[in-house]
């Protein structure tokens, strides 16, 4: 009774009732799963084939790139926590100006076995990262990691802080940014491990289910670029906690004293 209810649920808000979908006891008992913790995932006919493809909009000029948006990325937008109703899907696939363009979506999901209500509500804020089909949320995730792991001031910013902090305190600072560098690191595995399903993919999860869904319900609302871009910006901070160990190790900490006798002098 519990499972008939999951997928009824499932069917009244996106997968069309008595479409014909083949789908695994695999595949179906993932969905099932995956529909328990209000994540909305259903099957279609296959999540991996390319519903369309879109222009991006965060691209300069001649550089503009397209991106491939599959069934499942559609089924995903239009599921819960977003819930996309046929306008803003409309507008994220490039569609909302086509003549008869709403008209014409629905019945192009109709065909995969997507259904989409006349009149339904969005079930999240629209942000900015709204407008992103996971293929460019990931890639503004990747530039964004590598300007991270190239272009942070690490070095600097960590002997800024090493010098304006009190010499007397020096010892037991060191002691806190290892700390500190290990529950980053701690955090960041577990990041590592998150397998949210995007593009065509649905990887099998490795954590324990609520923490998976939350993850996944993040994700969602981010089209992929929330989990790589905290990595990312992790990773810089442990750079800097490297570098200011590095400083203290060097003892070319204590400039706040360095600072104090300059300041005497000044007074002279």
């Amino acid at each position: 009774m519990e499972e008939a209810s999951a997928l009824g649920i499932l069917d009244h808000s996106v997968i069309k009732k008595g479409k014909a979908v083949t789908c695994s006891a695999g595949s179906s008992l993932s969905a099932l799963s995956l529909s328990k913790e209000g994540l909305g995932m259903g099957c279609v006919s296959n999540p991996a084939e390319v519903f369309c493809s879109v222009p991006g909009r965060l691209s300069l000029l001649s550089s503009t790139s397209k991106y491939k948006v599959t069934v499942g990325e559609v089924q995903r937008r239009l599921s819960p926590p977003e819930c996309l109703n046929a306008s803003l899907l409309g507008g994220v696939l490039r569609r909302a100006k086509s003549k008869n363009g709403g008209r014409c979506l629905r019945e192009r999901l109709e065909k995969i076995g997507l259904n989409l209500p006349a009149g339904r509500r969005k079930a999240a804020n629209v942000t900015l990262l709204t407008s992103l089909v996971e293929g460019e949320a990931v890639h503004l995730a990747r530039d964004f990691g590598y300007v991270c792991e190239t272009e942070f001031p690490a070095r600097a910013t960590a002997e800024f802080l090493v010098r304006r902090s009190d010499p007397e305190q020096l010892p037991p600072r060191r002691s806190m940014l290892l700390a500190t560098k290990e529950i980053c690191k701690e955090f960041m595995d577990l990041m590592s491990q998150d397998r949210s399903p995007l593009g065509g993919s649905r990887p099998t999860p490795c954590l324990e289910p609520t923490v998976q869904g939350s993850l996944t319900h993040f994700s969602l609302l981010t089209h992929g670029f929330g989990t790589p871009a905290i990595c990312a910006a992790l990773s810089a901070f442990q750079s800097y906690l490297l570098e200011a160990v590095k400083v203290l190790d060097k003892g070319e900490g204590g400039g706040k004293g360095h600072h104090g006798d300059k300041e005497v002098k000044h007074r002279k």
